[in-house]
């Protein structure tokens, strides 16, 4: 008899199966695509060169989970190098953030200000970071239990402890947009448009649409005490991650079945009794945890007609709008401006050329001139891709899922030809070096990998859709309104990034029902 079914091997669904597993309950993880991984996987696109296919930086993963599952065993290096971040400027200029002489070049002031400010930001960042690992607690402060009450007064302790001064700070920056922010604190464009670019990744929003700060701070929240303390290129690819994940799963004795998809869930006297394959074939269990953004849980696989009206509302006008594009480039060389970059490169140079870019897609067109993060991990691991040749990674923003007026393969040529072409500006001679590429529009992410509107969070990280407002209330808690039904993915509390956090505590409230059942 299996006690959970996950659906879905993405590295949440394999961190809750771990620690349910860990914990004596008979697991099955079943997971439609031919690999484990979700959107962590490392797969070749073209003969010979590899990429990681949606998420290429390891940063948020939670220490704590990295250590109870033994990681390291499992052949993730956690300890390997951090790399920092490069702006790549017109005329050949650019700023690395980790060296203060750079920036000096530009602007002393902001060379002198930005280690002091970031180092601010990262204080309040990691204290709202302090209760990644806890259950949103219900608005009725009454009605929760000793636990949860515990857990507030941790984190209002946290708060507390950045003192009077960042406290009100922290008031006054947490609903401003980033451009107002960044001119708070800078006075170059270059320094300002890279701040601008850090709190607008992943969203469907500009530098001066509010709550963007909010989104940089939760960015700077998984560099801290909370995250890895840094960026990485794990060796491997980001598939090394989950392939340690699936590992410390089936050594505690989870099972993981692939090219297994699942149709709908099984649901029997109100409550889950299991799920029913693509194939037809029914898998039973009294508990069923989605992997799944809430939008296709709720939706695909538990169905409307199983639900609350006003919760199906609530789900279907959650925001999943996918503004971001996947480059995947083979390259058989490097121009001079991007020899031996090892670490993340952005292309945005001013805060105005980020807006210019979200206008095109405020109005369903793709950008003219996206704003771009790159990597390019063979630099440090040759072994992605033939001797002397490259892989790089680009996430190009903005490619709006909403479309208007465009296919979805003009949408697809016309994000790589810019991404390309805006490249090209800062990196003279890229194109020449192009010997295929690879590009996953929104549609091609929620086709591909189940994101639903291609948005790579299951929902965008603002302040109306975060703790105890995500995915919605009657679920903030991992538990969805059908009983022995879960969430355990980026849609849930504290959301995206490769963190493993909703799984860890999807599988603590899990724990705590079947405890509370064998008792009754």
């Amino acid at each position: 008899m299996t006690d959970a079914i996950i659906i879905g091997a993405g590295h949440n669904g394999l961190v809750t199966a771990a620690y349910l597993a860990k914990a004596g309950l008979k697991v099955k993880v079943l997971e439609g695509a031919p690999q484990v991984g979700g959107a962590a996987v490392t797969r070749e696109f073209v003969p010979g060169y590899q990429v990681s296919s949606v998420a290429h930086l390891l940063h948020a993963m939670h220490p704590t989970i990295a250590r109870d599952l033994n990681l390291a065993r499992y052949g993730l290096d956690l300890k390997a190098e951090r790399v920092s971040t490069r702006s790549l400027l017109p005329g050949g200029r650019s700023i690395d953030v980790g060296d203060a002489a750079s920036i000096a070049a530009l602007s002393r002031a902001d060379a002198e200000a930005y280690p002091v400010v970031m180092s601010r930001l990262a204080r309040m960042a990691d204290a709202l970071a302090s209760y990644a690992l806890h259950t949103p607690p219900r608005p009725d402060i009454a009605k929760m239990d000793w636990e949860g009450k515990l857990n507030l007064g941790k984190f209002a302790w946290a708060m507390r402890r950045l003192g009077r001064k960042d406290m009100l700070e922290l008031t006054r920056i947490l609903t401003m947009n980033v451009n107002d922010l960044a001119g708070d604190y800078f006075e170059s464009e270059a320094v300002r448009g890279l701040l601008c670019f850090e709190g607008v990744l992943g969203l469907a929003l500009g530098p001066r649409s509010p709550s963007t700060v909010f989104n940089l701070l939760y960015r700077l929240s998984s560099l801290g005490a909370n995250g890895q303390g840094g960026l990485l290129l794990p060796k491997g690819g980001m598939g090394a991650v989950t392939h340690a994940l699936a590992k410390a799963a089936q050594i505690a004795g989870a099972t993981i079945r692939t090219s297994a998809a699942v149709d709908h869930i099984l649901i029997e006297n109100d409550a889950a009794a299991g799920v029913v394959l693509s194939t037809g074939e029914e898998v039973r269990a009294p508990r069923v945890v989605s992997n799944a953004d809430p939008q296709r849980t709720a939706l695909q696989f538990i169905g409307p007609r199983n639900l609350d009206t006003m919760f199906v509302s609530r789900i279907r006008h959650m925001r999943m709008n996918g503004c971001t594009a996947k480059i995947h480039l083979a390259l058989d060389g490097l121009p001079e401006a991007l020899t031996d970059r090892r670490g993340r490169i952005v292309v945005a140079p001013r805060p105005d050329d980020i807006e210019r870019a979200y206008d095109c897609a405020k109005y369903g067109r793709v950008s003219d001139r996206p704003a771009l993060e790159l990597v390019i991990p063979t630099l440090s691991d040759p072994s992605l891709a033939p001797a002397g040749k490259h892989v790089a990674s680009i996430v190009a923003q903005y490619c709006p899922y909403r479309i208007r007026e465009t296919s979805v393969n003009e949408a697809r040529r016309q994000i790589g030809e810019r991404s390309l072409a805006v490249l090209e500006e800062v990196a003279p001679g890229i194109k020449q070096r192009v010997t295929a590429m690879e590009v996953l529009t929104p549609h091609d992410l929620e086709a591909q990998f189940g994101m639903s509107g291609g948005q790579w969070h299951h929902g965008e990280i603002t302040l109306d859709q975060v703790l105890f407002l995500r995915p919605a209330g009657q679920a903030q808690d991992y538990r969805m309104p059908v009983p022995g039904v879960y969430l355990c993915g980026a849609g849930a509390h504290p959301g995206g990034n490769i963190s493993g956090a909703p799984g860890y505590n999807a599988a603590r409230e899990i724990l705590k029902d079947v405890r509370a059942r064998r008792v009754a």
